[in-house]
């Protein structure tokens, strides 16, 4: 928030005209933004300075801007530039803390618009097996990944969430099928739980464009067209996209695979600096709800935090000015390169044992299988390779994130190391990346060797 002025307009006629806004906002009125703040008193757009007797949500000891009663500048100019970087996709969008939160919003926005629009039958979410939404009770169960899922399983609601085929092709298209054939077996299969649940049930498909945990894939070609493709043809309505693809920056591109009628984003907002996620909604379903109800069911305390927002418009502008896409876009391919050469080589020692490096952009998993015969000398003691790694790396000097199962539908196999660097990384920090992973790997490997 800005200090508060010096002084305030004496009449209508010196007053700001009000902005449109680009928020589904949590009342039926477009609440007036909040400019400045002092103390208990805060200034709005119309230039009015208003007491805030509540704190806000009745948080106490500090007055802020609570979104039920208030908007704030860095919420409304977050929300046009997301709006307006989606070129159309897009018609308003609300904002949360979080992927976890962002994921939540999603289901009770696309529930909300059935419930709206006079379709309150459809109350089934199919997702995918290993996929991964977040750790809340309602994300557990719409994804489906064993080993984060088994301390909830009986709390975790089968009724209304179901769940088809990982779109995993390296581990699951089956020999002698081509990539055109395992899409289509992926399409049929949606089809076919579409028709089992009944499609004027289901709410919608939700999906990454690429999966963040553990195995750091982006979509099989082709896929997203022929599943937007199918569920608009067929029943009218199309998917809603998990936030790993406000591709973002990571991927040195903004979303523009198909156009989701809902989508989450987090990561890539706040770049770090902030607690933020965002939902995105197509005019389709902003309409829906803005002609019945005309407010968006669904809040948090902290949610359009203008501290929050304002950092998140800080970094979509050190991302642009600084061309940080276009040295992703440089960087990320080097870093493949560089992986390849050093783990896949023939004469590689990890090269028996490194099953796939997968990625886009500064965004890359390199996954380890070890039910080889080549595997039979080595002896980890009890210990996961990918943990183990991710230990040495940063002894060596280097953070790595490891992560393990994910190679099977039961969740008990599978190592996998995940490498991001930061969008501004240089070539030669691309560079000292894999030279320590690549060393840290083959330490564990010399180590474990019988």
């Amino acid at each position: 928030m800005t200090p508060a002025p010096t002084t305030t307009p004496s009449d209508a006629s010196t007053k700001p005209a009000l902005k449109p806004t680009a928020i589904l906002h949590r009342t039926p009125w477009r609440p007036p933004v909040a400019t400045a703040a002092e103390g208990m008193y805060v200034w709005l757009e119309d230039g009015r300075k208003v007491l805030d007797a509540v704190g806000g949500a009745a948080v106490e000891k500090v007055s802020y801007v609570y979104n039920m009663q208030l908007s704030n500048e860095p919420a409304e100019e977050l929300a046009r530039v997301l709006i307006a970087s989606s070129k159309g996709a897009f018609e308003l969008c609300g904002f949360v803390s979080g992927g976890s939160e962002a994921m939540e919003g999603v289901m009770k926005l696309a529930r909300q618009y059935y419930y709206e629009t006079g379709q309150p039958q459809r109350s089934n979410f199919i997702g995918r097996k290993l996929s991964f939404h977040g750790n809340t009770l309602g994300t557990l169960s719409l994804a489906y990944h064993p080993t984060r899922r088994a301390p909830y399983a009986a709390i975790l609601d089968d009724r209304n969430f179901h769940h088809v085929s990982p779109a995993y092709a390296k581990r699951f298209q089956k020999p002698g099928e081509t990539e055109e054939q395992y899409v289509e077996r992926l399409r049929q299969e949606l089809e076919d739980k579409f028709l089992e649940l009944g499609s004027d049930t289901v709410i919608g498909f939700v999906a990454e464009t690429v999966v963040r945990d553990h195995r750091r894939r982006g979509a099989t070609q082709g896929l997203f067209q022929a599943m937007n493709k199918f569920v608009m043809v067929h029943f009218g309505f199309a998917s809603q996209l998990d936030r790993q693809d406000w591709a973002l920056y990571m991927h040195g591109r903004h979303s523009g695979r198909g156009h989701p009628d809902i989508q989450a984003v987090a990561k890539g907002l706040g770049g770090g600096y902030a607690s933020i996620g965002a939902i995105l909604m197509s005019k389709k379903v902003a309409d829906g709800v803005r002609d019945s109800a005309g407010f968006w069911k669904h809040g948090h305390t902290y949610q359009a935090h203008p501290l929050a927002c304002a950092a998140s418009l800080a970094v979509q502008k050190v991302i642009v000015d600084e061309k940080l896409l276009e040295n992703v876009n440089v960087q990320g391919p080097y870093l493949e390169s560089l992986l390849r050469a050093r783990l896949q080589a023939p004469n590689a020692l990890a090269a028996p044992f490194t099953f796939d490096i997968r990625g886009r952009g500064a965004w890359w998993g390199i996954e380890f299988d070890f039910t080889g015969p080549e595997a039979a000398r080595l002896d980890f003691k009890g210990t996961q390779f990918a943990i183990a790694v991710q230990a040495r790396c940063l002894q060596n000097g280097l953070i790595v994130m490891g992560l393990t199962s994910g190679a099977n539908l039961e969740g008990t196999r599978g190592d996998h190391c995940m490498l991001s660097p930061a969008y501004n990384v240089t070539k030669e920090q691309v560079e000292a990346i894999v030279d320590i992973f690549v060393a840290s790997v083959e330490e564990i490997l010399k180590e474990a060797a019988v």
